[in-house]
């Protein structure tokens, strides 16, 4: 158990200016948890993970040359992408799929994750950041990589990609003219989900610090084997290096959340 690692960080220049997140990146566990009592197979669904998120970080942050910090462990376990007082911080259904290991679940449990896994993951997170900022004396561009399912309940998402966001536009504005100066993708703004979450990844290092930031969704089945996952970041990285070139996404400017005060 003491060997397990509950992230990992990716090597870069810090005085790029760039970090890129893959919060859900892995579908790792322990060995003390075994299976959480589901079979093998749902650690190949999305529940347990962002298929494709994984390489498609690791390939882009080579090619930029900047640093990036992946979730070492399952979804499943906890969720890195929520706030410690969120109630589905530790699900105990996901996608119609109950899990046996996480229900009941003593509140020491609970706690116990979230200082083994939760923040060990998001201190990764802050010191990365931290070091960007200090090699380059401004706020970093922090971007986020997401994967979604290419159909929810039956009704297929003809989303290509999708970007989301609270109330900080910057840099997603930016991203989204990028990505839709191709006619050949459908780039969803918020959809199909709404990017503000209070006390998630980017709510708690960038909203409340003012960093620029965007978080992208890429949908699953366009980055689920190795060919995918090139197109994409050969695709992604001209537009996120044409980004962190912008001097306007490297100054600290806090924005209100439309999830309340901070």
């Amino acid at each position: 158990m003491n060997h397990f690692q509950s992230f990992e960080t990716l090597p870069g220049q810090h005085d790029k200016g760039m970090v890129i997140l893959g919060d859900h990146a892995m579908n790792r566990l322990p060995e003390r948890y075994g299976r959480l009592g589901l079979p093998e197979s749902a650690f190949l669904r999305h529940i347990a993970y962002d298929i494709g998120i994984e390489g498609l970080t690791r390939r882009l942050c080579a090619q930029l040359g900047v640093p990036g910090v992946l979730g070492g462990f399952s979804r499943l376990l906890i969720d890195p992408n929520r706030g410690e007082d969120d109630p589905t911080l530790v699900m105990k259904i996901s996608d119609g799929a109950i899990i046996p290991g996480n229900h009941p679940i003593t509140r020491e449990e609970w706690n116990y994750r979230i200082e083994a896994f939760h923040r060990p993951y998001h201190n990764a997170v802050s010191e990365t950041i931290d070091r960007v900022a200090n090699a380059t004396g401004k706020a970093p561009l922090v971007l986020s990589l997401h994967s979604f399912t290419p159909a929810w309940k039956g009704v297929p998402r003809p989303w290509h990609a999708a970007v989301l966001w609270d109330s900080d536009h910057r840099a997603v504005r930016p991203l989204l003219d990028k990505l839709r100066a191709d006619p050949d993708l459908l780039v969803g703004d918020n959809e199909p989900y709404d990017g503000a979450l209070k006390g998630d990844t980017m709510y708690r290092h960038c909203m409340i610090t003012g960093i620029p930031h965007a978080l992208l969704e890429v949908r699953q089945d366009l980055i689920g084997d190795d060919t995918g996952i090139e197109e994409w970041a050969t695709r992604l990285a001209p537009i996120f290096a044409d980004m962190n070139a912008d001097p306007a996404l490297h100054a600290y400017s806090v924005h209100a959340s439309r999830t309340g005060p901070y």
